[in-house]
């Protein structure tokens, strides 16, 4: 029996669909057009972007405090990106194998100690994408192996500079913020090591 909240659990009818055509597809995300009924039994158009690779995300955490930080010019928002080490494990790849290979590819990191610490929903009013991060520490280095399309900057910051620049809007990409917040609650709550939360709770 689950031991969730009672106030967690399903109330009122879910969508259903009555017709969906494909619009868009390339080898990243595909768009769906959906006429669909409501909950409330109302007709409604809907677009759906689903993604065909699972998103990832990793806090590269040292035994100093400091965090490992990627900067890249992103084509979306078309804005310079500071952010956690991040990138994409296709559908049916262990998320875990996926995020292992970003931190060696994007930062030149190897851990020795993996901890899955979250599992979001990026954007789910028009997407279906889900992401998985995770903690890594006892990190050591290897080789770099960045996408053709990566330029890539590296920073290693204090853990507490990371997250102050992330809640205050500097740093706003998703994962960034979430994973942040989340290590800065395993410190709070004692899911950290003793002396690497003090590091982390430090301001």
């Amino acid at each position: 029996m689950s031991d969730d909240p009672i106030w967690l659990k399903p109330h009122g009818k879910p969508w259903s669909v009555a017709s969906a055509e494909v619009v868009y597809d390339n080898p990243w995300i595909a768009v769906t057009e959906y006429q669909a009924v409501a909950p409330t039994g109302r007709p409604a158009l809907y677009g759906k972007v689903s993604f065909k690779n699972q998103a990832i995300g990793v806090v590269p955490l040292h035994a100093d405090g400091t965090v490992t930080l990627v900067g890249q010019n992103r084509f979306s928002r078309a804005n310079y990106s500071w952010e956690l080490p991040e990138g994409g494990a296709p559908m049916g790849e262990d998320p875990l194998d996926g995020a292992k290979r970003e931190l060696a590819e994007e930062v030149g990191l190897v851990a020795a100690d993996w901890r899955p610490i979250l599992t979001m929903e990026l954007s789910n009013s028009v997407t279906d994408e889900i992401a998985y991060g995770f903690l890594a520490l006892s990190l050591s280095p290897t080789e770099t192996a960045p996408d053709e399309t990566e330029d890539l900057a590296v920073a290693r910051v204090p853990f507490g500079e990371a997250l102050n620049a992330a809640v205050t809007g500097r740093m706003p990409d998703s994962l960034t913020v979430a994973l942040l917040l989340r290590v800065h609650h395993m410190a709070s709550v004692g899911e950290l090591p003793a002396e690497l939360a003090t590091l982390v709770l430090a301001r």
